[in-house]
């Protein structure tokens, strides 16, 4: 049997990491500023982390939600701590695919309606709803095509305001990231989020806060959507959540009222998965690890913002992208292959950054140091 070859892959092989490093098959040490699409958040093997998971699996790896497991309740009890959403309820599911298709729909059942509001550039996943909210007719097959979505353009308040004055009543949901990752590094503005929220209030809609990739610290607040002053109904999450371990959850507003079988998963809250997201809420805390990708990130920024010949600098914390011409689109791949850095992309020609919360700033420089080195070879290579 072969592999369904869906993914394009660099010829590495990884067999060791540690921390914001890791080596592949031949010894080749390598900087990684991506963590396998932002769920490195702690750092690799994290000795916390390893001796958790070992800790617990030596106890029991899994059982079902058919029994109590305690580990579920210290899980959300440290969420609502860290979060500053005590008061919230947690949902524990695996993928943030699975965590965006619950939220949603959570809030259908909430309001009993079927429309929800997504945006131009939004990625939410792959699964039924999750990939019709997607804005990228490609991955969208014709069984998930819907005309219950309704696409408007981001940060365009007027448009919002059109829309719910049009439908307000048949609307179930917003689901908006804080700041859009495969979109290109994207930020909603405050003043769009609390608009959200405005009019989800008026019409008694859910705001949903995509946290699975731009949550769990990674701007310098807990969740992105944080720094706008306003609360969510529903913040999902995955990635960082586990630090490679598969969880996700979400984090659900007083206002919904759970009733058995409402929601339901057979792998998501087991015992690993609880123990993972745990290691990975005692380090953030422990370690200061919120604060320290505001700072880091901070530095990354200012150096990069610097640079010439980089159309634009976008995100916040240790969530960045970097927008570079089209000349310069062999980039990224000479960093890996150059320079062995891993970084991410958004398409046409943006780098993302979304390295380990740990990431330190001699790490950072050695990135600034390759990324300066690559522009000025390609420059170079122009003229």
């Amino acid at each position: 049997m072969n592999l369904f070859d869906v993914y394009p892959l660099n010829d590495i092989e990884i067999t060791k990491a540690a921390g914001s490093a890791v080596w592949d098959a031949n010894g080749q040490e390598y900087l990684d500023l991506y963590g396998g699409h932002a769920v490195i958040s702690i750092g690799h093997t994290h000795p916390h982390y390893v001796r958790r998971l070992t800790e617990q699996l030596n106890k029991v790896g899994f059982y079902s939600n058919s029994v109590k497991i305690p580990l579920q309740q210290q899980l959300a009890e440290k969420l609502g701590q860290v979060s500053g959403k005590a008061d919230y309820q947690l949902f524990l599911c695996n993928s943030g695919a699975e965590a965006n298709e619950n939220a949603l729909k959570l809030a259908s059942f909430y309001n009993n309606r079927k429309k929800v509001v997504a945006f131009k550039g939004a990625f939410h996943g792959r699964t039924s709803l999750a990939v019709a909210a997607t804005d990228n007719p490609k991955i969208v097959a014709p069984v998930n095509q819907t005309d219950n979505i309704i696409f408007l353009p981001h940060n365009n308040e007027v448009a919002l305001e059109e829309t719910f004055a049009a439908q307000g009543h048949e609307i179930a949901a917003v689901i908006i990231e804080g700041i859009q990752g495969v979109g290109g590094i994207v930020e909603a503005s405050k003043s769009f989020l609390q608009k959200i929220r405005s009019l989800c209030d008026q019409y008694d809609a859910v705001y949903i806060a995509d946290s699975v990739q731009c949550g769990y610290g990674r701007t310098g607040h807990f969740y992105s959507h944080d720094y706008a002053g306003v609360q969510a109904d529903v913040y999902t999450m995955a990635k960082g959540m586990g630090n490679g371990f598969p969880v996700a959850g979400i984090s659900i507003a007083p206002k919904f009222k759970p009733w058995h079988g409402m929601l339901g998963t057979t792998f998501g809250g087991n015992h690993l998965a609880c123990a993972a997201a745990l290691a990975v809420l005692e380090v953030i805390e422990q370690e200061n690890l919120i604060s320290k990708a505001k700072e880091t990130g901070d530095y990354l920024v200012g150096e990069l913002k610097k640079i010439a010949g980089v159309n634009a600098v976008r995100g916040r914390g240790l969530m960045i992208g970097i927008d570079l011409p089209e000349a310069l689109s062999q980039v990224k791949k000479n960093l890996l292959f150059k320079h062995h850095i891993f970084t991410g992309e958004a398409k046409p020609n943006v780098i993302r950054l979304l390295p380990a919360l740990t990431l330190s700033k001699e790490e950072a420089d050695v990135f600034l140091t390759a990324f300066k080195a690559e522009l000025a070879t390609q420059a170079q290579a122009t003229y």
